[in-house]
C-alpha cells in the first residue's frame, strides 16, 4: 500500500518532500503554488533540481497535487470563470514541470444557477483545457465533495455526468475523499455498506477512474453535508471503514493520502500513518 499525507510547500516545493520523509510518508500530496492566491511564483531551475534530488534521495514520491481553493470552474460569472480556468491550466502545466501524475480539484459551485448548468460549464472548461494543453502527462481528478451549499460532485452520478461530457476523458480521473462521501450520504463503515458503496462507484463511474483516495475521518455526522476532517478513528466514520479500504485488494496501488489536522512537528501524520499501516492484514 502507498500511504502518505498532504505536506506544505512553505519555503519551496522541495520542502514538501523533506516534510513527507519526516512524517514517514511513502508518497505525498502538495500544492504546486499558493492555495490562497491567484498568482504563482515561478519555480526556478535551482528549486526544481533540489526537488528532484530529494525525491531520489528520500524515496518519497509526489503522487498528486491539489489545486487552489479559489478555483470555481462552474462559476456563472465570466471573470471568475476565466480566472479559474487560467489558474487550473497553469497548475496542470506546473504539474507537468514537476512530473506530478495527478492534479485533484473540487469540481465547483453553481451558485444558484442549477446543477446541470454548472456541470456543463465544468465539462466545457475541461474540454477546452485538454485541447490547449500540449504533451500533457497529468491526470485531472474530480474530487468527491460533501454537498455543502451549491457545491457539485457530491454524488457518483454527478461525477459520471461530467466525465461523459468530456470528449477525451482518457486523462480524467476521480479522487475519492472518505469524509466527503460519508458526509454526502454514502456509508462505508460496515463491511456490507462499504461493498455496496464501492459497487455503486464501480457501476456508475468505474473503479479504473479512481487514482487517489483522501483518508479522512469526519467531525460531523453521516449525511451532514459538511466537510470537516478528523483524525483516523476519532470521528463519526470510525476505524472499521479504514480497515475496509486498506484491505480492498482492488485499491492496492492507489495512493492513500491524509488531509487531517497537524502541527509543524507532523506528529499527527506519523500517528495516523502508523495506525493505517497497522490495519493492513498480513
Amino acid at each position: 500500500m502507498l500511504f502518505g499525507a498532504h505536506e506544505s510547500i512553505s519555503g519551496g516545493v522541495f520542502n514538501a518532500i523533506e516534510r513527507g520523509k519526516k512524517a514517514t510518508c511513502d508518497t505525498i500530496q502538495m500544492f504546486n503554488k499558493s492555495n490562497s492566491q491567484w498568482r504563482a511564483k515561478k519555480i526556478d531551475q535551482k528549486e526544481l533540481d533540489k526537488y528532484f534530488e530529494l525525491i531520489e534521495e528520500t524515496g518519497v514520491t509526489v503522487s498528486t497535487s491539489h489545486s487552489s481553493y479559489l478555483i470555481n470552474m462552474a462559476s456563472p460569472k465570466k471573470p471568475l470563470n476565466k480566472m479559474s480556468y487560467d489558474s487550473l491550466k497553469l497548475e496542470m502545466e506546473r504539474c507537468n514541470m514537476l512530473k506530478i501524475p495527478n492534479l485533484v480539484f473540487h469540481p465547483g459551485s453553481h451558485v444558484g444557477t442549477g446543477e446541470e448548468e454548472g456541470m456543463d460549464r465544468i465539462a466545457k472548461n475541461i474540454n477546452k483545457m485538454f485541447g490547449e494543453l500540449k504533451d500533457n502527462n497529468v491526470h485531472l481528478l474530480l474530487e468527491t465533495t460533501a454537498g455543502q451549499g451549491t457545491n457539485l460532485g457530491y454524488t457518483f452520478e454527478q461525477l459520471s455526468y461530467m466525465i461523459k461530457r468530456v470528449k477525451d476523458s482518457s486523462q480524467l480521473g476521480v479522487c475519492l475523499d472518505t469524509c466527503h462521501i460519508f458526509a454526502a450520504g454514502y456509508p462505508i463503515s460496515d463491511p456490507k455498506d462499504y461493498k455496496k458503496t464501492m459497487k455503486q462507484f464501480d457501476d456508475i463511474i468505474g473503479i479504473d477512474r479512481l487514482r487517489i483516495i483522501h483518508m479522512n475521518d469526519s467531525k460531523k455526522e453521516f449525511g451532514s453535508k459538511r466537510d470537516r476532517h478528523e483524525h483516523i478513528g476519532k470521528g463519526f466514520i470510525g476505524i472499521e471503514a479504514f480497515k475496509n479500504i486498506v484491505n480492498d485488494k482492488r485499491l492496492k496501488n492507489i495512493p492513500m493520502i491524509l488531509e487531517t489536522p497537524k502541527e509543524e512537528e507532523l506528529l499527527e501524520d506519523i500517528k495516523n500513518l502508523k495506525l493505517l499501516r497497522s490495519l493492513v492484514k498480513k
